[in-house]
């Protein structure tokens, strides 16, 4: 009977942790989509920005990859730590260049962090390799 109590919480974690990874997947998904189809806000804020419209594009780009790295179990470590250096720069934009609030991209850098720190096993993965 204790067996099934200690594996309650494990597996209590695991699905929260990939609740969580699928709702930052989703998000970032439609961010980066938003991004690369050129939604007129965001043009004008990469405007603002000043970095031209190849920065929009990346950015979509990288947000695109970090909701698939995020899914794919193996690497969801990488996607989290991808998505959460996304999200300090939007941060940075948002409290020094754009203006807004920087909440959001908080709360998105936190989750993300989450999901890199819940896996970072999978760095170890990669100081071993030769």
């Amino acid at each position: 009977m204790s067996v099934a109590v200690a594996a309650a919480p494990s597996r209590w974690k695991s699905v929260t942790l990939w609740v969580v990874r699928g709702l930052l997947a989703l998000a970032f998904a439609a961010a980066g989509a938003a991004k690369l189809y050129g939604v007129p806000m965001l043009v004008e804020e990469f405007e603002h920005i000043g970095l031209g419209q190849w920065f929009r594009y990346f950015t979509g780009s990288l947000e695109l990859l970090g909701a698939v790295l995020i899914l794919v179990p193996p690497v969801a470590a990488f996607g989290g730590l991808l998505l959460s250096c996304i999200m300090v720069g939007a941060t940075i934009a948002h409290l020094f260049l754009i203006g807004g609030s920087p909440v959001p991209a908080l709360v998105l850098l936190t989750l993300s962090a989450i999901v890199a720190y819940a896996k970072r096993s999978q760095f170890d993965l990669l100081a071993s390799l030769p």
